[in-house]
């Protein structure tokens, strides 16, 4: 699993222009009371600001002069140091403040003054001249003397004014009760089921016997009705539950509401238009991430910006980037690529699978009878590149490659053929921060087995993909597959440092077994060579059950491998064995899917749902489709299809988790520059962008403050600061453009 945090961004040590300390006198604090002289009622002492703010009493408040001109918000702060935080204790962090001219955003922070300077809590109130009051309830993640009271103020064009009064940090208190709205207790699918497709929601209800339900159009009029089934306890929400069947209704139309036990569902279509747009904006999703570009304002109004580590100051660039101190001794070129997620990270472990899927989106198209592959051709996602005869799902997935390609270690080095494992900034950054105003130092880190054969297997699929395009790249990607391949049979057993977290993920991964079974499969299937055929019929990988609960991802890779043995046309012997043993596995998590009172393929052991829980779902429902694709058996298409119902709002928590599609949907997702919660001035996540869901592990302070002790599916919160349940990223992403394509070629 990955982890991230987020950054104080300096407050003590990145700021050039350095703290100044306000004038001195006696402070006092009760108990319980974490921060000094809170009140200013004679003294600022011990509050400093940094050098370049001008700040002292004014009317028993502290009062800063914040310089204009600066570009972040850690350009100008105000301050103090050694606050003590104790781990699991709950905290009301309060202030009153005020700003002048009004509208101003501050960004205050409860942290480590101290490396890494990890944030633990942080708001972004916009400030009124008036004064506001502000209170915020935390629970502390961490042991520390060396906590920090913060307030960033810098980012303004023009000077303004700061004041800021009663600041107080008071540790014992309650924990605050979060409560989500999930709204009407009929629980449905809140963009479009397919006419031809089956259609389920689920009612929580205290019933223990059936009851009516009803089906209305647009106009109010009943249209379809029946009785509902009940289920008992859900144990993944914990919920008294009846499910609802009107999959016999097959008319289209806009607007229909599903009404029982006196609640009226969120309205939904019947119909296929929603999934011909959720095909393009799940794959548009990616210009948006994309590094090294300026992202253009006519291809995606409200989201253009300036190139993001391209070395135009603030930014240190990635074309030019060295090692880690002491790790080696060249530097690359390692420009482009895909921001990982809602940081400014590239990570080659995360970007294989995710370039992988992507391309698999389009593979599966060509070689399946319902696919579709004209519909992610030339032209259809609207990006630079459009209009040069080649299919756009293959430029975009292109820009992803290129980079994994920069990643491999040059000839006559140490490692030679190896992929360095990331680069990411040597310390993390805070909310927000657009790509291109980035000015921590960029850092490679050291070259792993798993991220050499994510290289090895994406670069070996690109090859007969571009092929018919671009014959010159095709070469260029398989050349540098078979480097890869023999750099890692070489290298077999060097592992990512687990605990190389700061500043990015860690990606680790202890097993590289099944990266070593993709990677043959892929080479096999673009070359047919005897050595990659031997080594896949030889891997014990080949005939493990490999479709467990929690599905594929980015540390477990063997489906990967599978999927495209199964689907992609070979001369591999035993074939029909391994499509055999997708529609097996298949097989469970359809039994998973309709013992599930919210109809999906997902059960995890105690219903602990695991990070990025979602894509999770999604891809156990492409071996579903994969299952179909390979049988033409429609109780595999309809559980592909009942399984993106929960994503698009048949949830305990009664919430689409795309942006922009459904009534009540996800768009606050963790993102440096889609922050408009922080910041009015940016955009949220554009439409098609997939949430992680929920995660039993709420690791991060804000969902451990607010969901602790949740279940399951409650384990998830709306909100920025929540990396742990609310996170985008292009894996994520992936699962949603695959799935997305295969809904909309049903139809």
């Amino acid at each position: 699993m990955k982890r991230r945090s987020t950054a104080l961004l300096s407050l003590t040590a990145l700021l050039a222009t350095g703290l100044v300390a306000l004038p001195a006198a006696p402070a006092g604090a009760d108990e319980v009371e974490q921060v000094k002289n809170g009140t200013f009622d004679t003294t600022t002492d011990p509050w400093w600001t940094t050098s370049n703010v001008t700040g002292g009493l004014s009317d028993g408040k502290l009062c800063a002069d914040v310089p204009g001109g600066t570009a972040n918000r850690w350009d100008a702060a105000v301050g103090q140091n050694d606050i003590t935080l104790v781990k699991g204790e709950s905290y009301r962090f309060s202030f009153s403040a005020t700003g002048s001219p009004a509208g101003h955003v501050v960004r205050a922070i409860v942290g480590l003054s101290a490396a890494p300077y990890d944030t633990y809590y942080e708001v972004t109130p916009q400030l009124s001249v008036s004064g506001d009051r502000y209170t915020y309830t935390f629970t502390s993640p961490v042991d520390t003397a060396q906590g920090q009271v913060g307030f960033q103020l810098g980012g303004s064009a023009d000077p303004w004014r700061f004041c800021l009064d009663d600041v107080s940090l008071l540790g014992g208190v309650p924990p605050e009760q979060y409560e989500p709205d999930t709204g009407p207790r009929v629980r449905v699918n809140q963009v479009a089921y397919l006419p031809a497709g089956p259609k389920n929601a689920t009612l929580v209800t205290d019933a223990t016997a059936k009851l009516p339900w009803q089906l209305k159009n647009a106009e109010g009029a009943v249209v379809a009705r029946g009785w509902s089934v009940p289920r008992g306890v859900d144990g993944s929400s914990g919920q008294n539950v009846h499910s609802i069947d009107f999959g016999a209704y097959r008319k289209r139309g806009t607007g229909f509401t599903l009404v029982a036990d006196g609640e009226t569902s969120r309205p939904f279509d019947i119909g296929t238009r929603a999934y011909e747009r959720l095909r393009l904006d799940a794959a548009k999703y990616y210009y948006t991430q994309r590094s090294g570009t300026p992202i253009r304002e006519e291809l995606r109004p409200g989201y253009g910006r300036p190139a993001g580590h391209v070395g135009v100051a603030p930014n240190r660039g990635d074309t030019d980037v060295p090692c880690r101190p002491g790790e080696c001794d060249y530097r690359l070129d390692v420009s482009g690529g895909w921001y990982d997620a809602g940081d400014h990270g590239k990570y080659v472990v995360n970007g294989g699978i995710s370039t992988w899927e992507v391309l698999s989106t389009y593979e599966r198209a060509l070689h399946t009878r319902t696919g579709q592959p004209g519909k992610l051709g030339d032209g259809s996602l609207n990006i630079p590149e459009s209009g040069n005869k080649v299919p756009d799902i293959l430029d975009e997935a292109r820009w992803e490659l290129e980079f994994l390609l920069r990643m491999q270690v040059p000839d006559g080095k140490p490692l030679a053929g190896m992929a360095h494992h990331k680069i990411h900034d040597a310390q993390w950054t805070g909310l927000p921060l657009m790509p291109h105003d980035d000015p921590q130092p960029r850092e490679l880190h050291p070259p792993t087995t798993a991220a050499t054969l994510n290289l090895a297997a994406t670069a070996a699929q690109a090859a007969r993909l571009y092929k018919p395009y671009d014959k010159a790249f095709a070469a260029k990607t398989l050349a540098a597959a078979r480097k890869a391949w023999t750099a890692a049979l070489a290298h077999p057993g060097i592992l990512a440092d687990p605990d190389d977290g700061i500043g990015g993920g860690a990606y680790p991964d202890s097993t590289v077994t099944d990266e070593f079974y993709w990677a043959a499969a892929e080479l096999y299937l673009t070359t047919g060579e005897k050595e990659f055929e031997q080594y896949v019929l030889n891997s014990p990988v080949h005939t493990a059950d490999i479709f467990g609960p929690l599905g594929f991802d980015w540390a477990r890779t063997a489906a990967a491998g599978r999927l495209d043995l199964a689907l992609v046309p070979s001369r591999l012997p035993g074939r029909d064995k391994v499509r055999a043993s997708v529609v097996q596995g298949a097989g469970r998590y359809l039994a998973t899917l309709k013992a599930h009172p919210y109809g999906m393929p997902y059960a995890p052991e105690d219903n602990v749902y695991d990070w990025g829980s979602n894509h999770q779902v999604l891809n156990n429902a492409v071996v579903l489709a994969t299952a179909y694709d390979l049988t033409g058996a429609a109780k595999y298409r309809d559980g592909a299809l009942q399984s993106m119902d929960y994503i698009l709002g048949r949830n305990a928590l009664n919430i689409s988790y795309v942006t922009g599609y459904g009534e009540v949907n996800a768009h606050r997702q963790h993102s440096r520059w889609y922050a408009r919660q922080l910041d009015p001035a940016l955009p949220d996540p554009p439409d098609g962008t997939l949430a992680g869901g929920p995660n039993s592990g709420i690791q991060d302070p804000l969902a451990q403050a607010k969901l602790k002790g949740c279940v399951g599916q409650f384990c998830y919160i709306d909100d920025i600061q929540s990396w742990a349940t609310n996170e985008h990223t292009i894996n994520w992403n992936a699962a949603l453009t695959r799935m997305a394509a295969f809904v909309a070629d049903q139809a």
